[in-house]
């Protein structure tokens, strides 16, 4: 790639005067100056402009930029009659008791035993943030153990992980300030609540796993950059921490520098035996390396390293280590292997159904699979029999099932659209199903219900979406309507209980979730058909989507929004550039927005080739460039209403994705539909995010779609 930058210009004199076009000449807000600049880059003899490549830098204009965009965003928000109410009714039904953190790994979201104690999570509605609380028993009154909410006057402190020692004597716990993926890691007593001098620092995206006598755990961190933090355009090494040392003194145990965009992560086994090293790269395959700890200078085995599949570890159970794989099973399927022998053999075999998650407990193999993405729940001994299934409470979504293998009881949680999420223990030994916790919310299910449908996207894939509204709607075209999306890195949407989307129902809304390519609803193949050279297909199923709501009455063009959230943002963002006129309003929230640059940011974006590919390959440049939302808004033509969300500490998506979104489709506006942006300036990409702050971001998106989609209170 070659760039070049037309001289005649300086970059302090870009912010100074507003742009003037065709586009304007309509009645509109009248935005932020928002310079163009002259870099052009070229991609295999493409010349493709740049004229906001200021807004990646650090330049002093950017703040101004982003202080004089909220001073026009926040006060038309305000301005809306319907927005206090529906801050107070947010406020309302945010008020119930919240278990786990969705932000952390589904296994990590329920109660755990470790020892004689239990440990969860729970959330009433007056926090920002949920405690960890700590019981000897499971009917003891429990024991706050991590309170994130006493570390910050404003909530923004989070706890971002934890990890239990196994004889549940210590926690590890991780908090992230503001917003940030960067964590640093403590060490608790639970029996006094006492910090032990223990921290580390600069770690983003990785767990702590203890040994088992709780002396030490293993970790891994980016190397310290020139600023002495550290630096996420390395790759990560595996580490060991001994309590009572300092991070300076930690052994460094793993690296894989023969492959500089590989990055290796490492998991202890139950019995203490033996270091998996998972070794990431991307989202469709990984490699697993093993060592033996309980021989001093193992030499590293790798056992899983043709990166021909996902390998999720599930435990060690005798001599053999159990997986989860889509390898030579794109649905997935689970498989043991003997390190002394290490062809690997198939306990549970791929089924029709993807198996989305499963974990080893009380002797058995608890398999969640997806079935037109709601789970269902099966139990196989270890031989691999079939014992029988786990019934649910509805047509929702499962998770949970720590794995356990030495555990008779176990927990998960079950929610779905309209019934918020509630905790379930289950006894494997005697295959009995009890409630643990269930919340109490002010939000009335009985008028309301969900449906699945199956439409026909542009090639003819047969898609399923969820529809969730009224009874009694009447299919009249003018029902305001909300359809979710995201399609991409294998993730599926399941049927998923929000006080945000409660709220959206009751204000008389339809809301609508499609379950597109790229996601892993179906397994392997569905993902990889909306990935790369294929991700045109992700926007051509919520096209489909979209028009098929409209086809069947449903509501209109004019009263349907479309929302989707980081990757879901590029799905808004390129859907919208795409069929403008199709859709009523959109929100793009905190999206990957200029797909020619994403992977400049950080290692950690550059691994998103795996579902985006990169420019540097010719084919993957085309189609990066047919889509990429920044480089397809065409000056003079009419967009939807937009608002578009982000936060200045959001170092996964950084925000210059969406600050540059904002003042191309500004520039490009060819009619009065306004284009604002909120940019909130003390959060990241989402997790953790205190519930104040939640609810003001939402009061926001939902009263400007009631201004756009002609709902009551918005005028």
């Amino acid at each position: 790639m070659r760039t070049y930058v037309i001289s005649g210009f300086a970059l302090a004199l870009l912010a100074v005067h507003p742009i003037m076009s065709a586009a304007h000449e309509l009645p509109a807000p009248k935005y932020p100056a928002a310079a163009r600049g002259p870099v052009i880059d070229e991609f295999h003899g493409t010349r493709v402009a740049d004229p906001y490549r200021w807004m990646e830098t650090t330049a002093p204009e950017i703040a101004a930029w982003v202080a004089a965009e909220n001073e026009l965003s926040q006060p038309y928000l305000d301005a809306i009659p319907a927005r206090e109410a529906i801050r107070t009714r947010l406020t309302e039904l945010w008020d119930y008791e919240q278990y786990g953190y969705s932000w952390l790994d589904e296994k990590s979201r329920v109660p755990v035993k470790r020892g004689d104690r239990y440990f969860y999570v729970e959330k009433n509605g007056k926090q920002n943030q949920g405690v960890l609380y700590w019981a000897a028993t499971l009917n003891a009154t429990p024991r706050v153990l991590v309170d994130p909410n006493t570390l910050s006057s404003d909530g923004t402190a989070s706890l971002a992980d934890y990890s239990i020692s196994r004889d549940g004597r210590y926690v590890a716990y991780a908090v992230s300030d503001g917003g940030t993926d960067w964590d640093s890691w403590h060490v608790r007593e639970v029996d006094t609540g006492r910090d032990l001098p223990d921290l580390i620092r600069d770690t983003k995206f990785t767990g702590v796993s203890w040994v088992p006598d709780a002396s030490s755990f293993y970790y891994s961190r980016y190397p310290a950059g020139a600023d002495g933090r550290g630096d996420d355009q390395q790759q990560v090494s595996v580490y060991r921490h001994r309590l009572g040392t300092a991070q300076k003194d930690d052994e460094a145990v793993y690296a894989t520098p023969e492959n500089p965009r590989h990055n290796p992560y490492g998991l202890v086994s139950q019995d203490g035996r033996w270091l998996v090293l998972v070794i990431s790269y991307g989202f469709d395959s990984n490699a697993i390396h093993l060592r033996d700890l309980s021989k001093p200078d193992a030499p590293v085995m790798r056992i899983f390293d043709k990166w021909d599949g996902i390998y999720d570890f599930l435990g060690a159970v005798g001599e053999r280590l159990y997986f989860k794989t889509t390898q030579g099973a794109p649905r997935g399927r689970v498989i043991a292997i003997d390190p002394a022998r290490p062809e690997p053999v198939e306990i549970v075999p791929e089924a029709q159904a993807r198996l989305y998650q499963a974990s080893l407990a009380g002797g058995h193999v608890i398999a969640n699979y997806l079935e037109d993405a709601r789970s269902r729940l099966r139990v196989y001994r270890m031989d691999g029999s079939l014992r029988g299934e786990i019934r649910l409470p509805g047509l929702g979504t499962v998770t949970g099932f720590p794995d356990a293998p030495e555990e008779n009881e176990t927990f998960f949680a079950y929610t779905d659209y309209l019934t918020p999420l509630a905790l379930y223990r289950y006894d494997v030994a005697r295959d009995e199903t009890q409630p643990f916790r269930r919340p109490r919310a002010s939000f009335d299910a009985g008028p309301y219900l969900t449906e699945q449908v199956f439409y026909t996207s542009k090639d003819g894939t047969r898609i399923p979406m969820f529809i969730t509204r009224r009874r009694d709607t009447v299919m009249s075209g003018e029902n305001p309507t909300l359809l979710y999306g995201y399609g991409g890195f294998d993730v599926s949407l399941t049927p998923v209980y929000s006080p945000v989307y409660a709220a959206w129902l009751e204000r008389g809304g339809i809301y609508a979730v499609a379950n597109l390519r790229g996601g892993g609803e179906y397994g392997a193949a569905w993902h990889e058909a909306g990935t790369k050279t294929h991700k045109q297909n992700v926007f051509d199923d919520f096209i489909a989507a979209a028009e098929w709501l409209v086809a069947r009455r449903y509501t209109s063009s004019s009263r349907l929004a479309i929302h989707g959230r980081s990757n879901g943002g590029l799905l808004v963002g390129a859907v919208m550039a795409q069929r403008p006129e199709l859709f009523g309003a959109a929100l793009p929230g905190v999206g990957v927005l200029d797909m020619l640059r994403y992977h400049t940011a950080s290692a950690n974006a550059y691994a998103w080739s795996s579902d985006y590919g990169t420019v540097e390959d010719p084919q993957q440049f085309r189609a990066l460039h047919s889509y990429s939302p920044v480089q397809n808004l065409a000056p003079g033509r009419c967009y939807p209403p937009t608002l578009v969300t982000t936060a200045d500490h959001d170092d996964r998506v950084v925000p210059w994705h969406s600050f540059k979104f904002t003042a191309a489709l500004q520039y490009a506006q060819g009619c009065a539909n306004p284009v604002l942006v909120r940019i909130e300036t003390r959060a990241g990409h989402g997790a953790g995010k205190p519930a104040w702050m939640q609810i003001e971001d939402w009061a926001n998106q939902w009263a400007f779609l009631a201004k756009h989609l002609g709902m009551p209170g918005g005028n």
